[in-house]
């Protein structure tokens, strides 16, 4: 194809891929049931003036762009449109600078999370923001969905720690976003616009992030519950204590049987529903948090609840709820929700949930970061089955009704994608979507990057 050609001219010679075969595993994130059609190609550049000649020629040819990072999104926001050239970043993956003074990390956008740990830990320093993907996903995905994880409650998601951006905008303009000062107040906030635009404004190229120092000592906190709303019960009562754990998940049963029959890692409750907790506070005072933990788990109505004995203990079981979802996965297809609510409403929606659920004769496994109010339930279809994935898809939608009439939000971290599309639409007025478009169309005026994801075309 002549256009191809011309985009291969500039490029090192590996970098455009248009073997079907190759282009495959690219064409799509591991969000079940969202589309996704044929590429025009897949390109994997290596530098940020590769990705800024790429944009130029997707301008001058109007060819849609679709970023990807580590493809483990869970909302289709990577998947690709017919016609598209996806840019895969994942060749982008070194580690620029790390400023132990500064407390900072510069990086290209395919780092791998977990990588970006390891590095900084040999410093001492830590990179709290740790979606369940960690060990797999880049922080240049994490960045364009604005992702959290496990410690959110704590310490918050990905767009804290982000002190800067490099990116090529829809103009194809390759621009800094940010400061790399300690405070950053002057013009408007662009580095925050680009946090969780999942690819819609422009590519990002490298992300400078902050560090904290790498905490000395951990204790965890296992909770067992008969049923969800005690589950919910108790996280209410944590927050009400005014305690803020380093983590705080819920797991129930059938995840935690999912991942020992895959794994077989000897894990077993007598409950249906475990949280986990974990507090850093060093020494006594980290002591007597667990222990005040322990209080509000058994308010809650926990018929076991105790500080873990172990750190291999205590590791098993938060391996188990990073390991949830793959482990699922392997018994049919899994449809993940998203949203996310205030803590005093947990219990209230988590009964909500189950309801839909069961009026939906929809098979519910439930995961949650469960301290800041995100919840995950995963409806699982059998392979095959049409009638039990409309219900799913049914059940999916009525889930996000219930989050949003309790004040919610559809995303808590996945971002939007292609699923949630229709459900911003009912969270967010029209003057507010007027604003978002108005955007898009400043920064991406001949609107090829992701199109038709996060707002549906006009």
């Amino acid at each position: 194809m002549p256009a191809l050609d011309a985009l291969a001219e500039r490029l090192p010679a590996d970098t455009v891929i248009v073997d079907p075969d190759v282009m495959a595993r690219y064409l799509h994130d591991e969000a079940e049931w969202a589309p996704y059609e044929a590429a025009l190609a897949v390109v994997r550049p290596r530098t940020a003036a590769e990705v800024q000649a790429v944009v130029r020629w997707a301008i001058a040819e109007g060819v849609a762009l679709v970023p990807r990072g580590s493809g483990t999104g869970l909302s289709g926001g990577a998947n690709a449109l017919a016609g598209s050239v996806v840019v895969s970043l994942d060749r982008m993956d070194r580690i620029l600078d790390v400023d132990p003074v500064e407390r900072l990390a510069r990086v290209q956008p395919g780092v791998v999370n977990d990588d970006l740990r390891a590095r900084v830990a040999a410093d001492g320093l830590w990179y709290p923001p740790d979606p369940a993907s960690a060990p797999w996903s880049s922080i240049g995905g994490n960045v364009a969905t604005n992702a959290g994880g496990l410690c959110c409650v704590k310490y918050g998601v990905t767009g804290q720690y982000v002190v800067s951006l490099e990116v090529v905008n829809g103009r194809g303009e390759l621009v800094r976003v940010g400061r790399r000062t300690a405070k950053d107040v002057a013009g408007y906030d662009l580095r925050g616009l680009f946090v969780g635009s999942e690819g819609t404004l422009g590519i990002i190229t490298e992300v400078t992030v902050s560090l904290l120092p790498l905490p000395r000592e951990s204790r965890a906190v296992v909770g067992y519950f008969p049923d969800l709303v005690s589950a919910g019960r108790a996280v209410a009562a944590v927050t009400e204590a005014g305690i803020i754990p380093a983590a705080l998940e819920l797991v129930d049963s059938y995840c935690l049987r999912a991942v020992d029959e895959w794994k077989n890692m000897g894990l077993s409750a007598e409950a249906e529903v475990l949280l986990l907790a974990s507090t850093d506070v060093p020494g006594a005072a980290g002591q007597a948090e667990a222990e005040a933990l322990v209080g509000c788990f058994e308010a809650g109505g926990a018929t076991f609840a105790a500080v873990s004995e172990t750190a291999e203990e205590a590791q098993a079981f938060f391996a188990a709820r990073r390991l949830a979802y793959p482990a699922l996965e392997r018994l049919g297809p899994v449809l993940t929700e998203d949203v996310c609510v205030a803590r005093h409403k947990v219990p209230q929606v988590l009964a909500a949930i189950q309801e839909i659920g069961e009026r939906n004769d929809v098979t519910l496994a439930n995961i949650a970061h469960a301290g800041d109010g995100n919840l995950h339930p995963l409806l699982i279809t059998p392979v095959g089955d049409e009638a039990a994935r409309e219900r799913a898809q049914r059940a999916f939608e009525e889930i996000i009704s219930a989050a949003l009439a309790a004040g919610g939000t559809v995303s808590g971290e996945h971002g939007i994608g292609l699923l949630k599309m229709g459900g911003l639409e009912r969270e967010l007025s029209a003057e507010v979507l007027a604003m978002h478009r108005a955007l898009k169309d400043a920064l991406d005026p001949h609107g090829i990057m992701n199109p038709g994801k996060v707002f549906a075309r006009r």
